[in-house]
């Protein structure tokens, strides 16, 4: 199965469609998604769509993964904290605009952050760092952060994380309980936030 030319016709398509940043899409076209699904979906790698990855949770689909990664507005050497590792995949395309240490990223369930940090640096980002623990909260002792993301819906964007972003920095989630909105809030000098609402999703709960 030719996974390499899978993944750029899927590129292909979303760069066309969503007009994506060239960081984003050599982000996309670099991080092998097949890697990080179970072998049972591998053959559904380059479908544009979510997949079970286990404990109740999903790997995004890539246009998902892409928009949020061109919304954050990712430079090469920010450091950058994600709520929800998964299986590790989008950690991954964070990891290659920004490099892979720079990357932190908090996981509930204890297997999930013990495959992805396996697969992370079976695949060259060995660097990024995965912990076990509330994504509520964060991740104090490595803050302040440019950039944070969430890769499941809270009801609110979570204070201690918003708390955890420099001045000037962008939180980006999924914001609902039965109806979501992807929200881009950049937090102000004063610590207040300014929003913006980048339509309907549909994501894990926090």
């Amino acid at each position: 199965m030719d996974f390499a030319a899978r993944r750029d016709a899927l590129v292909d398509r979303l760069t066309e469609r969503e007009d994506l940043d060239a960081a984003t899409e050599a982000a996309m076209r670099a991080v092998p998604r097949e890697a990080f699904v179970p072998e049972d979906v591998r053959d559904r790698a380059y479908q544009d769509t979510p997949l079970a990855i286990g404990e109740g949770q999903t790997i995004s689909a890539p246009h998902m993964v892409a928009i949020m990664t061109d919304l954050l507005a990712l430079e090469p050497g920010m450091d950058v904290l994600e709520i929800g590792t998964g299986c590790g995949y989008h950690a991954a395309v964070t990891a290659e605009v920004v490099g892979a240490e720079g990357v932190a990223s908090v996981e509930y369930h204890e297997r999930l952050a013990d495959s992805a940090r396996a697969t992370l640096e079976a695949e060259g980002y060995g660097d990024v760092s995965v912990r076990v623990g509330d994504g509520k909260a964060g991740w104090p002792a490595q803050a302040p952060f440019d950039r944070a993301y969430l890769t499941c819906a809270a009801s609110k964007l979570p204070t201690d994380v918003v708390e955890q972003v420099r001045p000037g920095g962008v939180v980006l989630a999924p914001v609902g309980d039965d109806s979501q909105r992807l929200v881009r809030a950049t937090r102000r000098a004063d610590g207040s936030l300014e929003r913006e609402d980048h339509g309907g999703v549909r994501f894990v709960p926090l």
